[in-house]
């Protein structure tokens, strides 16, 4: 029987996300360009749902992930979701709601293939979050990392805490969380954040060449070391609370609402 793919990898229904296929390439593209891909709860679902579907999907080889428009990802959209549908506001549909960032965090890292984050423009907060959990980060020269979890008086949460320090270490995980400052591209390229960094006319073509290299690897091979990687990192989680992140943000959000904090302009 002829392998097939998981129906979610190919389906025209995302709201918020594109896809494009070019061969063992998928191209996974944030499409919400007016609000410079903010996340909210449909988007959440997608990369989450789409991410998993990869597990029976024979023909991907390497997943490229990007932003459409002026930026990667700026972050939480505080207007709300995309989606038309509403769901009780019981205490377990808030958990299951407040654990959607973790979710589509960890299926992009636990993805059976490898996946390479083209960034470009703002990445920042939950943006951040899902380029940390990608394989590999290719920036162009206008990029801008922030993270201003703690301006807003609230913790970074979606297991990305455990992820930013086994990629570049305790002391500058140290400060970008606690000093909410902007990395950009020059400086996350020496600290090991961005694998490459470029010029903006050559993001796509760098961003390919690294994708296609990828997938000229042997197959298995690729997967078994990446399985090895994955397992490594995991040290980096041992006493981290990530199941509970989602408790832990929604305690932390009704704090910084009652003071005014969540309000907070981003920069965009």
């Amino acid at each position: 029987m002829a392998p097939t793919t998981h129906p979610s990898a190919s389906s025209p229904s995302f709201q918020t996300l594109e896809i494009q296929r070019d061969g063992a390439i998928l191209r996974v593209w944030l499409a919400r360009p007016d609000r410079l891909n903010a996340i909210d709860t449909t988007m959440l679902q997608e990369v989450g749902d789409l991410f998993a579907s990869l597990e029976t999907d024979w023909e991907t080889r390497v997943v490229v992930l990007g932003g459409r428009g002026r930026s990667f990802c700026a972050g939480a959209d505080r207007k709300g979701s995309s989606s038309t549908e509403s769901a009780p506001e019981t205490d377990r549909a808030l958990r299951w709601k407040s654990q959607l960032g973790r979710r589509a965090c960890q299926a992009i890292q636990d993805c059976e293939v490898p996946v390479v984050a083209r960034l470009h423009g703002h990445v920042i907060g939950g943006g951040a979050c899902f380029a940390m959990a990608c394989d590999f980060r290719v920036a162009s020269s206008n990029t801008v990392l922030r993270i201003p979890e703690v301006d807003l008086g609230i913790p970074l949460t979606w297991g990305a805490t455990p992820r930013l320090i086994h990629e570049i270490g305790a002391a500058r995980a140290r400060e970008l969380l606690m000093l909410c400052e902007p990395l950009e591209a020059p400086r996350g390229g020496d600290w090991g954040l961005f694998h490459r960094v470029v010029g903006e006319e050559d993001l796509d073509d760098a961003t390919d060449a690294m994708a296609r290299q990828i997938a000229s690897k042997p197959e298995m091979a690729i997967y078994m070391t990446r399985t090895q990687l994955r397992a490594y990192a995991a040290t980096a989680g041992l006493g981290d609370v990530t199941e509970s992140d989602g408790d832990l943000l929604r305690g932390a959000l009704s704090s910084a609402s009652a003071k005014g904090r969540f309000a907070m302009k981003r920069d965009e």
